[in-house]
């Protein structure tokens, strides 16, 4: 790691440590009215940061980017709103910090309480979707966190224009400008920086690809929330509602492929396949989507063999994996062999079945009858996500502001001594 980079992130860290120490006992007036500020700003700018982002796509394209990361990556003036209202969400949610978890009274006097506290600093290493910047950086302050982005170099000019707007925000509402700050420089460099800098930052958060997440999970000194790939599956029981199936199946592959909620394969149970037959593939194939299969499914046209690889893959792309199975144990062993513990849902009338495919499998989301690109914290009522974690220590699925404190002890005695 080049000096250049060690001394940008000594005084990046310095800052975000001073500004964390103020967040921590921060009102919640203060943050409300920062995040508020911000959303206004993002309105208003809106045109400085389509200009933005017109730069970022051209740069992107340029880069050779795959259709669905382009998707990622664009603004328009309706997602443009969609930072404004996440930023109005967060801003009227209820703080985190200060809850009490739990209190108990012991036989020796003393009353205890366990008190919800900021996590410190943030890291937040993310690609192509400039709208994380709003996310992470509203998230992160009302949970009283201070938080360093790095964004991808595909979003750089989306993700400086709207952090303009946050640092507004904060100016507007007397906290440290240093609360929310951007790393301003593409150079990959600063990611490894980061992930050395225990001295700063408390925990990385990774946003992105495999290769990034890899990279994060492999180097990082710091702990991390992290899910490596999103392979969500579903699974359509012999039980199922057809018109129910196919409705949610489209939503899940089709609504926008490149999420990590997109739907990455589909198991179906052989008797629900001899009742409808190839309805559901036949949906898939007429909205464009490359259905990739094997044995009695090939013989539907337009289907194409399936490579051994593509069972536990994550395309982000119009394209889906799709295998028979032999009822819902079966499809519970695939997912366990093949997913990432991300989210996979079950479509079923049968309540059974149900409660078996929630009891026998342990990814950090499970559905029923309910498309997986609800997969996201905003649709969770979190008012936005950081991330989806799929580790069992901390936090689990979508990190919102709650996930992002841990907690302290507060001890009362009266003069109480022990024995």
């Amino acid at each position: 790691m080049g000096g250049n980079f060690s001394d940008m992130m000594g005084e990046i860290g310095a800052k975000a440590r001073a500004a964390a120490s103020k967040l921590a006992y921060a009102s919640s007036e203060q943050k409300a009215a920062a995040l508020t500020g911000a959303a206004h700003a993002v309105w208003a700018r809106r045109q400085k940061i389509i200009d933005g982002n017109l730069l970022d796509m051209d740069f992107a394209q340029k880069k050779g980017l795959s259709p669905a990361m382009l998707d990622r990556l664009r603004l328009d003036e309706g997602r443009i709103k969609a930072i404004v209202d996440g930023l109005c969400s967060v801003a009227e949610q209820r703080d985190p910090v200060g809850r009490v978890l739990a209190e108990w009274d012991m036989p020796s006097g003393l009353h205890i309480q366990r008190v919800a506290t900021p996590l410190g600093v943030i890291g937040v290493i993310y690609e192509s979707r400039p709208n994380v910047t709003a996310d992470a950086g509203a998230l992160c302050l009302k949970a009283g966190n201070a938080v360093i982005l790095r964004g991808g170099s595909e979003s750089f000019h989306s993700a400086e224009a709207i952090h303009d707007c946050l640092v507004k925000g904060l100016r507007e509402a007397k906290l440290p400008e240093a609360a929310i700050q951007l790393v301003p420089t593409r150079d990959r460099g600063m990611v490894e920086a980061m992930l050395h800098a225990v001295q700063y930052i408390d925990v990385i958060v990774p946003r992105g690809g495999k290769e990034l997440v890899s990279l994060v999970q492999s180097d990082a000194r710091v702990p991390i929330f992290a899910h490596l790939e999103g392979i969500c599956h579903i699974y359509a029981d012999r039980d199922a509602d057809l018109e129910k199936a196919r409705r949610v199946i489209l939503n899940a592959k089709t609504r926008r492929t490149g999420i990590c909620g997109a739907a990455e394969c589909l198991l179906i149970d052989w008797q629900f396949y001899s009742k409808y037959g190839a309805v559901l593939i036949e949906d898939l194939l007429a909205a464009g989507v490359e259905v990739r299969t094997e044995g009695e499914m090939l013989k539907v046209p337009g289907t194409i063999q399936a490579a051994l690889n593509d069972f536990g893959r994550e395309f982000l792309d119009k394209i889906i994996a799709v295998r028979l199975v032999n009822g819902v144990d079966e499809a519970i062993a695939h997912i366990k062999r093949y997913g990432s513990n991300h989210t996979e849902a079950i479509l079923t009338e049968n309540n059974a079945t149900a409660a078996r495919f929630f009891e026998r499998l342990d990814s950090a989301i499970l559905m029923r009858n309910a498309s997986t690109q609800f997969a996201d914290g905003g649709e969770f009522g979190m008012g936005g996500e950081i991330g989806i974690a799929t580790g069992k220590l901390h936090a689990r699925g979508p990190v919102g502001a709650e996930q992002l404190t841990s907690f302290k002890y507060l001890v009362t005695g009266d003069g109480t001594v022990r024995r």
